[in-house]
């Protein structure tokens, strides 16, 4: 005799969590086991829960059914398919889900169960199940009954009791079968009450607000941010030229524009600029070779020839050295033949250290005396060579040079940004350079192997009042227009050009040649503002309107654009100025 029960009955706190109860049913050694829920068992209202239910009876290989009249559980059991039976007195099936389709009226479910499975009767209760004697191996139920328990026919009131005994091993199996046949049996369906897709609904209707946003915003990219347009007015307009010689004053500040003398402002920068030279020449610092000569000034006729002075230099074969004694005459007969000779050896030194003054035997020639001669007997001794570097002038001078030669463009353009930021317009013409401050890091003479010359020179640039210019400018021109229809609509200070200029104590003169353009004054501004939003046509008539207006040209980008646009920051007007008669 199997001392385990064929069946269990556990019943299901309200507080119960998903692991207690499976724990519960876990622990149970019967292979049907009914879970008794509470009312409002919120824990198996949960799809995950009841799969994991689900799952834990599977793999224990034990038949689960549900003990509840909760109809939000039926469809979580339908999902899971797992067995129900609304009290113990009930039949155990799996609910049917939402939406599941009718069986036919002739449909035999003993038939389709008992076809599918015979273990399995599910006309009977839960007790009635527990009672089934039937002799057939495991078809519905075990013969063998146990110690009945009494349970509450519904366990949400507590009435009734029910006997119940094992559940055969594939009653689930049998109750799936049934299932299936159902849906094999599963009607077409009526596409005339077919509910909408709303998530289809949904999705077309977010790409269509997006598309009319897409087309709103190249609508506006199109239509109002790309057009421009570009117009060309040429006016009747001409250049007048005016050639002025204009005083600069750093010290005045009243204008005399019909004089053309011009207060001016003196910016200056100071720069210090070194350059690096080789020295080129040499000095040998050696010892300095020495010897003996002697000296002869001709035959014994006239007066004695006078003593050569010590210190004078004796030269032979270019090298000169110079004599540390005097050197007296005398008569001296040689062979009937009388000759005016020294009477004694006259030491000599070479004028510079070097080995190339060992010279041999040789003639010399006497600085500042033709008439007397010298040689040596013997070779000179004891020179020797230590060459050092010198600097010579025409390194200095090299030195200089490439400071002159070097680019003051940068200096130019640093006093242009000081005299513009200070209000004033810079006459590049009026650039000069200040006497240099030079210094040498050696003498001429001076031992060293390179040499380096610093220059401190001052820079200096004018200028002037940009309006102070264009009065004396139209003060130059005053009597070659007409005022009165005239105005001048460019002074050409930007073209001008500009002489030498000749630099005093107190003033620089200097010419400038300029031309202005005189003609019709027209306001780009106002002109833009009036043609906005207009077409072409009516735009050309409304310019064209103004005194002096020759001809119109309008241009539009991009090519879609037939009209002004309505943004006249978008209208770009362009008055074309005649070109100068002279080129300055």
């Amino acid at each position: 005799m199997n001392s385990i029960p064929a069946k269990d009955i556990i019943y299901i706190d309200v507080d119960d969590e998903i692991t207690t109860i499976i724990d519960k049913l876990r622990n149970s050694q019967s292979k049907i086991v009914a879970l008794v829920l509470p009312k409002r068992a919120t824990t198996l209202q949960s799809i995950v829960n009841m799969k994991l239910l689900k799952k834990s009876a599977d793999e224990d290989k034990k038949h689960l059914v549900l003990i509840t009249a909760e109809a939000g559980l039926l469809p979580l059991a339908a999902a899971t398919e797992v067995y129900v039976a609304k009290n113990l007195q009930s039949k155990p099936e799996i609910p049917e889900a939402p939406g599941a389709p009718t069986l036919p009226a002739d449909f035999d479910e003993d038939t389709a169960l008992a076809l599918d499975d015979p273990k399995l009767d599910t006309n009977k209760t839960v007790g009635d199940l527990s009672k089934n004697t039937s002799p057939s191996a495991g078809k519905t139920f075990s013969s063998q009954t146990s110690s009945a328990a009494k349970i509450p026919s519904d366990p949400l009131s507590g009435d009734d009791t029910i006997d119940m005994t094992d559940m055969a091993d594939t009653a689930v199996a049998a109750g799936k079968n049934a299932a299936a046949s159902g849906a094999a049996a599963k009607p077409k369906k009526d596409k005339s009450r077919k509910v909408p897709n709303f998530n289809k609904f949904r999705l077309w209707l977010i790409l269509g607000a997006g598309g009319l946003a897409l087309l709103i915003l190249l609508y506006i990219v199109c239509f109002k941010v790309l057009p421009s347009a570009s117009v060309v007015v040429k006016t009747d307009s001409q250049a007048v030229d005016a050639n002025v010689n204009l005083v600069l004053l750093p010290s005045s500040a009243t204008l005399d524009a019909a004089n053309a003398k011009v207060p001016s402002q003196t910016q200056k920068v100071q720069k210090t600029n070194t350059q690096q030279q080789a020295a080129s020449g040499q000095q040998n610092n050696g010892q300095k070779a020495t010897g003996t000569i002697t000296m002869a000034a001709g035959a014994c006729t006239g007066s004695q020839p006078a003593a050569v002075a010590t210190g004078t230099g004796v030269t032979a074969n270019g090298l000169t050295f110079i004599t540390q004694n005097s050197a007296a005459f005398g008569p001296v007969v040689d062979h009937g033949k009388c000759t005016w000779q020294s009477t004694q050896t006259v030491p000599v030194i070479a004028q510079n250290g070097g080995a190339n003054y060992n010279i041999g035997s040789s003639n010399f020639t006497v600085a500042g005396r033709s008439d007397v001669s010298a040689s040596s007997s013997s070779a000179m001794s004891g020179g020797t060579d230590d060459i050092q570097k010198i600097v010579q002038q025409s390194d200095i001078d090299n030195a200089k040079s490439k400071l002159d030669s070097q680019d003051t463009s940068s200096i130019k353009t640093q006093l242009q940004n000081q005299l513009s930021a200070a209000g004033y317009m810079p006459i590049t013409a009026t650039f000069t350079a200040g006497s240099p401050n030079v210094t040498t890091s050696a003498n001429v003479g001076d031992a060293a192997d390179n040499v380096t010359v610093t220059e401190v020179i001052t820079y200096t640039m004018l200028g002037v009042k940009q309006t102070d210019l264009q009065k004396v400018v139209a003060a130059a021109i005053q009597g070659k227009i007409d005022t009165s229809k005239q105005s001048i609509l460019d002074y050409g200070l930007d073209t001008a050009s500009y002489g030498t200029p000749t630099v005093s104590d107190s003033s620089t003169a200097i010419s400038m040649q300029t031309s202005a353009i005189v003609g019709s004054a027209l306001k780009t501004d106002a002109l833009a503002a009036q043609i906005a939003g207009k077409k072409t046509g009516d735009a050309q008539a409304i310019i064209k309107s103004n005194p002096g207006v020759t001809n119109v040209t309008v241009h539009y980008s991009p090519f879609w654009v037939s009209s002004m646009p309505s943004n006249q920051g978008k209208i770009t007007i362009t008055i074309d100025k005649p070109k100068p008669s002279k080129s300055n």
